[in-house]
Formats: structure tokens, C-alpha cells, sequence
């Protein structure tokens, strides 16, 4: 497949295009940096800004999906815009693990633990993820991952699920960034959350 990667230069963004070059998909790395983007067989390393619809659309045509690994300062409305602009119909999108539940009806981001520092930025991802499930034309796919996302090796296995958050056996919801891409990256081919979120954990 054609795979655009937004975000390609940063941690999930760069693993994420790793994980899909070595399974032999062709890769538009998007970035505003994209001397940052790992040169890989397969990979084109392309300058762009997602906050502009025309100009994101005309670096996106012809893909078979995108994949969205920016932050939450791109809103998913310009997302969205993009994507019918240039007629990909589907996204796929690397979200924050606050709107995941630990209780029925009790996400992370109410826990008592959960910093305040990080609220802002962990509502802009929640929002982000209401705005998808009030869109029908593109079929995205909301990847929330394990609480904390460490630099780590590639194990080649996690466990998945939907909207509950993940903890092992020790009680810690935890992936490495390399096997958050390899979760991304089945979800891509295996396409078994259609309009849906997911979370992946060890």
C-alpha cells in the first residue's frame, strides 16, 4: 500500500514509518522537518504543514490511507478536510490514552493521579477522537496505547483492546514506541477497527 505518515520526524511518527517500510509499503513522510525523517528504502521524505487543508491535500493524494501521528494542534475537522479534498477515504490516527476507562464510566484523565500539566493536552486528544465519531464519509481508526510509551525494543507482541485501559500482571499499562508502531501497523492491513478505537499494551 501508499501510506502517508504526518508527523514522521517525531517518536511514534518516525517508528511508525520504520515499521511500515520494513513491511514493503511505499511511505510519504510528512514532517515540517524532513531531514528528521529516517532515509529508508521505500520512504519519501516530503516538507509539509498539516494546519493548511490544500496545501496537506496535494502531499496526500493518492495514498490508500494516512496516518496521523501529529499532535492535537491540527484539529480533526482540518484532517478530515484534507482527506476529501484528496479523495483518501481512509485515517488512521495516534491518540493519547486519557479517554481510555480504567471503571466503568471512570477514564485515566479522572483519576486522582492524572497531572494536571498534562490535561490540556490530553483533552485536545479526547476532543479529537469525539469529532471521529461524528464523522461517516472517512473510515478512521483511533489508536489510544498503553499509559506510558517508552524508547525500547521491538518485542514483536502486545495485547489488544478497545476502550478499557491495559495493565499487565504488575498493574503498569505500558508499550514501547517501536511496538506502538507494529500495532498501528496491523491495524493498517488487518483493518478490524473500521470507525472504532483501539489500545494496545504489554
Amino acid at each position: 500500500m501508499k501510506i502517508a505518515v504526518l508527523g514522521a520526524s517525531g517518536r511514534a511518527g518516525s517508528e511508525i514509518t520504520k515499521e511500515l517500510a520494513a513491511r514493503g509499503h511505499i511511505v510519504v513522510a510528512i514532517a515540517r522537518k524532513p531531514e528528521a525523517i529516517p532515509d529508508l528504502p521505500g520512504v519519501t521524505a516530503k516538507a509539509g504543514d498539516a494546519a493548511e487543508p490544500g496545501a496537506l491535500a496535494d502531499l496526500i493524494r493518492g495514498s490508500d490511507a494516512v496516518v496521523s501521528a501529529l499532535h492535537f494542534d491540527v484539529s480533526a475537522d482540518t484532517l478530515l478536510s484534507a482527506l476529501k479534498l484528496a479523495g483518501v477515504s481512509r485515517l488512521l490516527v495516534t491518540g493519547g490514552a486519557a479517554s481510555l476507562e480504567v471503571a466503568p464510566g471512570v477514564r485515566v484523565i479522572d483519576t486522582p493521579d492524572f497531572p494536571e500539566e498534562w490535561k490540556a493536552q490530553a483533552q485536545g486528544g479526547i476532543a479529537f477522537l469525539d469529532a471521529l465519531r461524528g464523522e461517516a464519509e472517512i473510515d478512521w481508526t483511533y489508536f489510544s496505547p498503553a499509559a506510558l510509551l517508552f524508547e525500547g525494543p521491538r518485542l514483536g507482541t502486545y495485547r489488544g483492546g478497545t476502550d478499557k485501559l491495559l495493565t499487565d500482571a504488575n498493574g503498569e499499562s505500558k508499550i514501547s514506541f517501536a511496538d506502538y508502531a507494529l500495532a498501528m501497523a496491523d491495524e493498517l492491513e488487518q483493518h478490524r477497527h473500521s470507525r472504532a478505537r483501539f489500545t494496545a499494551a504489554y
